[in-house]
């Protein structure tokens, strides 16, 4: 079998991401991903929702943020979310993004600092580690996971990390048990990727042929071509709007995202979307997703897979998810 991932968002009711996720689990699906980005959900109560539903496959945050969660709580969160469903737990984590974080009070510096801190710390704690800890960022002194009912061995539990700038993208490498690629990149983005990638995996000793790399995709499937593609235009031009690290990796013109970023508000609304959808280029839509019929949003896929994905999370922005399902089904 194939590997390949459902990542979920925003666009539907929560209750019926509980289906798709039964339905992806009965089609093969090796993980679901729970995205936390804008201030609409957060990922862990979903996570927790798919795992009480489900009895096989994965469940991966996509990405939360180290910035916060105090450390023995996140650490905790996980414990508590592989006790609902062992060994099925992935922790993907970012450096977040600005101006979201510094518009709620988040001053990050010393990103890679930071986020080196955590993943150290984090992962201490969960392999049921007394942890003192006095750095930058995490201050902890002899702490431990209380555990007194329940498993007390160490938790798998991989820390991957979302992963966008080189210098990110390199420390993934050297201190990650993984990477989650970004998504709204043309599949020859992970050329660089896997550069930067090798050039951390070099300094911890490990190869890339034993580092996953799992890569969040863009995929409207739709019989109709124009439906996909128009599916795609209402989320890339709220992406290119809001999120500046997505609009430079995605290789798009500063025209057109000063012109999209004229019409949408933030929160962006349907209408405002609606609006400037048409400004988003047939041709972008081609390069950085996989939309169109069945057969085009598969070959899309194959390009990045061949570019070094490990695992397509296919992120259905639109339309029938079902139908995205059935589309890359494994049985």
């Amino acid at each position: 079998m194939e590997r390949v991932a459902l990542y979920l968002q925003d666009s539907h009711d929560l209750r019926d991401g509980l289906d798709y996720v039964r339905y992806a689990e009965q089609r093969g699906f090796e993980a679901v991903w729970q995205a936390e980005s804008r201030l609409v959900r957060d990922a862990i109560v979903p996570m927790a929702a798919y795992a009480a539903v489900t009895e096989r496959i994965k469940v991966g945050s996509g990405v939360i943020n180290n910035w916060t969660r105090n450390i023995g709580l996140l650490a905790a969160t996980f414990l508590t979310l592989d006790d609902l469903a062992p060994n099925r737990v992935i922790c993907g984590i970012g450096a977040w993004w600005d101006p979201l974080a510094s518009n709620v009070g988040i001053k990050r510096h010393k990103q890679l600092t930071a986020m080196r801190e955590t993943v150290d710390v984090m992962r201490r704690l969960l392999n049921m580690e007394r942890v003192t800890f006095h750095g930058e960022f995490h201050q902890v002194e002899g702490i431990e996971l209380d555990v007194v009912h329940g498993r007390r061995e160490p938790r798998n539990i991989p820390i991957m990390i979302g992963a966008t700038g080189d210098q990110m993208m390199e420390l993934t490498g050297e201190i990650a048990d993984g990477v989650v690629m970004n998504y709204c990149v043309p599949p020859e983005y992970n050329d660089k990727a896997l550069e930067l990638l090798d050039k951390g995996l070099k300094k911890s000793g490990r190869r890339m042929e034993d580092f996953d790399r799992p890569q969040l995709i863009v995929c409207s499937v739709d019989e109709s071509h124009d439906q996909a593609i128009d599916y795609t235009k209402e989320l890339l031009c709220q992406y290119l709007a809001q999120q500046p690290h997505i609009a430079k990796a995605s290789g798009v013109s500063q025209e057109v995202i000063q012109q999209i970023q004229s019409i949408l508000g933030w929160p962006a609304t349907k209408e405002q979307i609606n609006k400037a959808k048409h400004l988003v280029p047939d041709e972008l839509v081609d390069k950085i997703t996989a939309s169109g019929t069945p057969a085009e949003a598969r070959a899309k896929v194959e390009e990045y897979k061949k570019r070094g994905c490990t695992c397509p999370i296919l992120y259905p922005v639109g339309g029938n998810f079902n139908l995205l399902i059935d589309t890359f089904a494994q049985n």
